[in-house]
């Protein structure tokens, strides 16, 4: 851990604005096309509007929001137009609670309706990519059940992702389900479209609890749509609590950053880099962690 942590200081002379050189890219002639945003639910800011919470990401150096899904289109368009931030993604609003795997059928049509609406919002903002969590394994729903009824749902939304040119990009979560990169890659091959259609949102954070994330990009390689940056610490998961392992600010827990951006190197990603990253224990707020961000990326 000295080790990495003496490494990524390092690396803050080499971070800039914008688009950044990786040591592996630089080697090939190319730019790291890989650009800033933040997840809309994480921006903290004293004024609550969603204009004045897209100021404050703006103020802070990102280039997009990840918005999510059921809000007021105007007042996102507004928001977007008058700070000219782009819509790196939108996030689905009801896969947590009307999930694609319930057991109850009509619930699993409001999951479906919700993706619907998402892609419907990510194509009135220009976003080409929306965030869904394919459903939960629990004491009601079967991992089998579980498998079935997510790819039969997600298969309903094929139609207007492709109309609409929106891809539907699938999270790991702590949900119990799909544990595995090999998993992940079976999933999509089932539902069998191409990433631009039905693809990857790969959260970094969410793996180490049982994984290393470098290792599953190297696995869903070309799938992955788009990244979520966000902190964990195992040792605080083993002491305090698995929840208490997010509990850790950006490049100080044990995401191994320049294996990870190595990875994302090696499987061709361009892209958005979107913060999901708690800044609570950061002096300087969302400044310090897209700072932080600009560390990483520079790796």
């Amino acid at each position: 851990m000295t080790t990495r942590r003496s490494f990524l200081a390092s690396a803050a002379a080499t971070a800039a604005s914008g688009f950044v050189v990786s040591s592996r890219a630089q080697a090939a002639g190319k730019t790291r096309n890989i650009r800033k945003a933040i997840m809309y639910s994480t921006i903290k800011s004293a004024e609550k509007s969603v204009l004045g919470k897209f100021k404050a990401a703006k103020e802070a150096g990102y280039e997009g929001v990840e918005a999510n899904g059921g809000m007021n289109q105007q007042e996102v368009l507004d928001a977007y137009g008058q700070t000219g931030l782009k819509a790196a993604s939108v996030c689905c609003h009801t896969h947590w609670k009307q999930t694609l795997t319930h057991p109850d059928e009509k619930i699993r049509e409001e999951g479906l309706q919700g993706v619907l609406q998402t892609l419907r919002d990510a194509k009135a903002y220009g976003a080409t990519s929306i965030l869904v969590v394919p459903g939960v394994c629990n004491e009601t729903t079967a991992y089998d059940e579980a498998w079935e009824r997510s790819v039969t749902q997600i298969k309903k939304a094929v139609p207007l992702a492709k109309e609409l040119g929106v891809a539907i990009s699938i999270e790991n979560v702590w949900n119990n389900f799909i544990l595995s990169p090999l998993e992940a890659v079976r999933f999509l091959d089932e539902i069998g479209e191409k990433p631009d259609v039905v693809g990857w949102h790969f959260d970094i954070g969410n793996v180490l609890r049982y994984g290393w994330p470098e290792q599953w990009i190297k696995v869903l390689g070309h799938r992955i749509n788009r990244i979520h940056v966000k902190e964990y610490s195992t040792k605080k998961m083993r002491e305090e609590g698995v929840a208490k392992g997010f509990d850790v600010d950006l490049m100080e827990g044990d995401n191994n950053w320049p294996a990870i951006m190595a990875a994302l190197d090696g499987a061709g990603y361009e892209g958005w880099a979107i913060s999901e990253q708690g800044i609570k224990l950061l002096p300087g707020g969302m400044k310090s962690l897209t700072e932080r961000m600009d560390k990483i990326l520079a790796l």
